[in-house]
């Protein structure tokens, strides 16, 4: 079982889901956390579950899709993020559907980790193709 984690450490509101590691990893040992950089190339499942900051929720909130959310402006090579590297992904084949796990700026990790732990729990319990993969 594979999560892919998005984050930067370096900066405050998007270092969340890194800072969460060493706790999920404790919650759930028989899962792989890794964490992805978007402007590296990645090996990735077909079907992929995420955790990423997102910027505009209030809660923990689950996106089966990568249609929620919007594109960003693409004028220079450094406006490539983690939207754009799964858009070419799946376009190419690579990937066939994405998970993501939202998680919202500055929530307390007390009120995180229960809301966060639900959801990783329902993402291989839900996802048809996750699932089987594991079985």
């Amino acid at each position: 079982m594979h999560v892919c984690i998005f984050g930067n450490p370096d900066i405050e509101m998007d270092s969340l889901p890194t800072r969460l590691l060493p706790k999920l990893r404790e919650l759930f040992p028989e899962v792989t956390f890794t964490i992805l950089d978007p402007n590296e190339e990645w090996e990735v499942e077909k079907d992929m579950i995420i955790i990423d900051t997102v910027v505009g929720i209030e809660e923990v909130t689950v996106f089966e899709s990568l249609e929620a959310f919007s594109k960003t402006p693409r004028v220079t090579c450094h406006d490539f993020d983690a939207y754009t590297n799964l858009q070419f992904l799946k376009k190419l084949g690579t990937i066939d559907s994405t998970y993501i796990i939202g998680i919202p700026v500055g929530m307390p990790i007390v009120r995180l980790i229960p809301k966060l732990t639900k959801a990783i729990q329902s993402a291989f319990q839900n996802n048809t193709r996750i699932n089987s993969s594991i079985i």
